[in-house]
């Protein structure tokens, strides 16, 4: 079972030039280990993409991922990591879903594929990351 962030399956619908094929490389390997999870927060990161929702559900069921639910205890644990980091001076735009999607991974004990590792490694430092950077 793993958590698919954001960004490595917009490098799928973008098809970005750098990204795309180590993306697919990794989704494939995660897949063989078991099923492919996405969250509320990924699902509404996903849907600036597409113009409509059927098109987005026909793209998350042609990578066959499957929409799991926050449990309380994470959506608990994501706010009190943000207010941590706040404490410690950050920014207030933009990092939510991460600590959303960080904490998901922590409380179900699931591995995030992404490339984007640092308030990952930071803020869940229980949590396995596949990323480009080991």
């Amino acid at each position: 079972m793993t958590l698919v962030d954001t960004n490595v399956l917009l490098d799928l619908v973008t098809n970005d030039p750098v990204w795309a094929d180590w993306s697919i490389e990794q989704l494939e390997a995660a897949s063989l280990a078991g099923p492919l999870f996405i969250n509320d927060i990924i699902y509404a990161e996903l849907a600036v993409r597409y113009e409509r929702i059927e098109d987005l559900d026909a793209f998350i069921d042609e990578a066959q991922l499957i929409l799991a639910p926050f449990p309380s205890a994470a959506l608990f644990l994501a706010g009190k990591a943000f207010t941590q980091y706040r404490r410690a001076g950050g920014s207030r735009t933009g990092v939510l879903p991460d600590f959303l999607i960080g904490a998901h991974a922590a409380v179900q004990k699931l591995p995030v594929l992404t490339r984007d590792v640092g308030r990952y490694r930071f803020y869940f430092p229980t949590i396995e990351l596949i990323s480009p950077a080991g």
